[in-house]
């Protein structure tokens, strides 16, 4: 019974010294300021178009192709998985970035998986301009002539289809990790995102982008983008590192695309796409460290002999995913 009050003292002792904490950690975070709470940091200014650290990047990218039948079903699948390293400008004192592919996988469904040797170790400077096209009219200054005549690694030809998939894969990267998640050179872009909740219409909306690509891709093909928008959603964690989240949308957008897949042969693909996903943004470093996307394709392929035309839709997913060195150098 001694003890009893003892310990109701030293209850009592306890009770006191949290509540004196706690009101005085509420008076040191009122003689800080706002900028402590939760709303400030919803409602304070962000740079999300800020120069990036000088540091080489590795890249994992996946993309899986589902094709559907019109009666809804599933009758293929591909995966393309891409590896590229950046070794940035101001890194390397070049005029620009430079990428290396260290390998690019296929997969056809249950198959095994192979890839394309030439690809491998495969070096490139990425050109941003204006227009997005270099001085041959070629997207982002990617060579078509790397496309051309493509063989995997057990020397079967790739069809013109997948060759493209294989080009449009490096394309879907630097759309989302560089038009996207950069200082456009004009019109708004995602400089002009400040604070959480700001939606903009972004330079490329209604851009009309080659798509032709070698002797296979005749020259007249293209995409046509919808009302492309970029809106600032929020704050999110990747890798334990903090980063903006912001949500890109193309709208309604369509291409037209003539294959001549030998000679006095063409076929064209005509349709419409809706692609729209998710860029996570180092808000330290501003590299891209995460990027998923999803895509809704439908098509007609109008062909010079029975059965004259053929439609399908296509399901495709994408998710680009900064790694270490040791992860980039495995496989």
């Amino acid at each position: 019974m001694k003890r009893k009050p003892v310990l109701i003292m030293a209850l009592l002792l306890a009770f006191e010294v949290a509540t004196f904490g706690i009101a005085d950690s509420a008076r040191e975070s009122a003689d800080r300021g706002p900028e402590t709470t939760a709303e400030s940091i919803l409602k304070r200014e962000y740079e999300l178009a800020g120069k990036r650290t000088a540091e080489t990047h590795y890249y994992a990218m996946e993309t899986k192709v589902v094709q559907f039948s019109p009666d809804g079903k599933r009758i293929g699948v591909e995966t393309y998985r891409l590896k590229l390293a950046c070794v940035p400008a101001n890194q390397s004192g070049k005029d620009s970035d430079q990428y290396t592919c260290r390998k690019f996988i296929l997969q056809k469904g249950d198959a095994p998986p192979t890839t394309i040797p030439v690809l491998n170790g495969w070096s490139y400077q990425f050109k941003r301009t204006e227009s997005g096209l270099d001085e041959s009219g070629q997207v982002f200054g990617i060579d078509h002539a790397k496309f051309e005549n493509l063989v995997d690694s057990n020397n079967n030809p790739l069809s013109p289809d997948v060759a493209y998939a294989v080009y449009n894969t490096f394309i879907d990267f630097h759309a989302f990790c560089n038009v996207f998640a950069e200082r456009t050179p004009q019109g708004q872009g995602i400089q002009n995102l400040k604070t959480i909740g700001q939606k903009i219409v972004h330079d490329s909306a209604f851009s009309e982008p080659p798509i032709s690509l070698g002797s296979t891709i005749a020259k007249g093909s293209n995409f046509k983008n919808g009302e492309v928008t970029l809106f600032f959603k929020g704050l999110s964690i990747v890798d334990d590192v903090s980063c903006a989240l912001v949500a890109f949308d193309s709208g309604e957008s369509s291409f037209k695309m003539v294959m001549q897949p030998m000679p006095n042969m063409e076929i064209k693909v005509v349709g419409g796409s809706h692609y729209k996903g998710d860029i996570y943004i180092d808000l330290a470093s501003n590299w891209v460290r995460k990027v998923t996307m999803g895509e809704l394709v439908v098509t007609e392929v109008i062909l010079p002999m029975p059965p004259n035309k053929i439609n399908s839709v296509i399901e495709r997913s994408s998710l680009i995913q900064m790694v270490s060195k040791e992860e980039f150098l495995q496989n």
